[in-house]
């Protein structure tokens, strides 16, 4: 069946099961290995949240290595039930509900703070895609909202490397010259040329940012940022450890009631985050889907919801993770689906896709070789796919808003998300939307043209076909 022609609206052949749709690799779609290796150099980057573990939470490598390898195992459960993006972390959030923790004294109560909080988390999802009402929310919150928290997002994701004491001052060589690399080979015409007319350089660019970390790799030692290290043999996650002394039904124990309650707030904030996340997953399969007519690809907020609900619900009792696990990597999806709209002898289905490169994370992590390898240039991992966020977060962001008022709206948003967090982001773009919009607060500015060139485009196609089907008199 993974070879099987699709017609210009047929999906990728799959199992139905109530709101998921069923896919095996190598039964319902072909397994990609260009995205399959580069999955297991890209490893590095899940891998990245380790120190933040140490640091935060106190834990050994061994044991934060194994909440990593749990958490990638939960990753390929979207690929498997029909949710068309590569998963990753909820990262602008990151650093909410590490500076949430360190509120709390290091060691037990600091732990019961982070599992109750992902908990309720994953609780909420699901009750928001169990009932249905995820694609409600999302329909609801005014545009020139969604904009402003995706536009902050990204922001605030580079604010994360780039603000004093971060990532890109322990390695500034190698993170500048890497991200310049990812963004050239990403979205320079002179090199997407070169790709059309060249068999290898297509087969580089094929590889997304894996060039990027490989140049990483290369270029930490040479410049002095960083040792090169290299050892054979397996990864050993320390499991018993971890479902020993770091998970309630363990000897830490579980969460006081006050504990869930006290993070009922910071859930919100959260949960707005992965909402962007779930509106900049829309706007990138919106923006692929005109290059690949032969394949249509369903994506369903409520699944996107339960998926990411049951991953955090387990990973607070079997593996508690800042991280925490959100609907979508923004810079790996982006990578996937720029391979995808080239065509189905790149990539057969968008689901091969996801699915082959999140295997590659998977098996990645318990290689020793690419553990100690990557291991010095975990912060130019991280530094790289935040930048890469926070670029496509930002065009993304943009592309959301409708008119110059939804944009400037969009910005005040961006700003007190990065200032003073995502609860007063939201509340002050609704308010902001009642005050410039009033009765028109769901629709936006109803008077403006059209502020990107495609939706003029498409007003004026709407417009011609309503005028094609009028009768003569009417």
């Amino acid at each position: 069946m993974a070879g099987e022609r699709r017609t210009a609206t047929l999906e990728a052949p799959y199992i139905p099961m109530w709101k998921f749709k069923l896919r095996i690799p190598f039964v319902h779609y072909r397994f990609e290995w260009a995205d399959y290796i580069q999955g297991l150099v890209m490893c590095a980057v899940c891998l990245s949240i380790i120190p933040v573990l140490q640091d935060t939470l106190g834990m050994p490598f061994e044991v934060a290595l194994a909440i990593v390898i749990l958490n990638g195992f939960l990753y390929l459960w979207h690929s498997f039930l029909g949710d068309p993006v590569v998963p990753g972390w909820v990262t602008p959030a990151i650093p909410l509900l590490i500076a949430y923790c360190v509120t709390f004294p290091m060691g037990p109560e600091r732990m019961h703070a982070l599992i109750a909080f992902q908990l309720m988390l994953g609780v909420w999802c699901l009750f928001l895609g169990a009932t249905g009402l995820a694609r409600t929310v999302i329909g609801l919150i005014p545009r020139a909202v969604k904009s402003g928290v995706i536009l902050g997002a990204g922001i605030a994701a580079i604010q994360l490397i780039f603000k004093e004491g971060g990532k890109f001052y322990s390695m500034p060589i190698t993170i500048s010259v890497c991200a310049l690399v990812a963004l050239f080979m990403m979205y320079n015409p002179a090199f997407r040329g070169w790709s059309k007319r060249s068999a290898s350089i297509k087969l580089l660019s094929n590889l997304g940012i894996l060039p990027a970390i490989v140049a990483a790799i290369v270029i930490a030692p040479l410049v002095g940022e960083a040792p090169f290290e290299l050892k054979w043999g397996f990864s050993q996650p320390a499991f018993g450890t971890l479902w020993t002394d770091w998970v309630p039904w363990g000897t830490l124990g579980w969460p006081s009631f006050m504990m869930y309650v006290k993070s009922v707030p910071l859930v919100l904030a959260a949960y707005i985050v992965i909402f962007g996340d779930a509106v900049q997953a829309q706007g990138i399969i919106r923006d692929a889907d005109a290059k690949r007519p032969d394949e249509r690809v369903d994506y369903n907020p409520d699944r996107a919801h339960l998926v990411v609900g049951a991953r955090n619900a387990v990973m607070s009792v079997m593996g508690p993770d800042v991280s925490m696990c959100g609907p979508i990597w923004a810079a790996m999806t982006v990578v996937t689906y720029e391979r995808w709209k080239t065509g189905r002898e790149s990539m057969d289905s968008i689901y091969g896709g996801i699915g082959s490169f999140r295997w590659g994370t998977f098996t990645g992590y318990w290689l020793l070789p690419i553990v100690t390898m990557t291991r010095p240039i975990l912060p130019a991992a991280l530094s790289l796919t935040m930048i890469i966020q926070g670029f496509v977060s930002v065009y993304i962001g943009a592309r959301e808003a409708k008119s110059l008022k939804d944009l400037g709206i969009g910005g005040l948003v961006a700003g007190i998300l990065i200032s003073k967090g995502a609860a007063w982001a939201f509340g002050a773009g609704l308010v902001a939307c009642f005050i410039v919009y009033a009765m028109d607060f769901f629709r936006g500015d109803t008077t403006a043209a059209p502020l990107w060139a495609e939706d003029l485009q498409r007003a004026l196609d709407a417009e011609a076909d309503a005028l094609a089907g009028e009768t003569p008199g009417s």
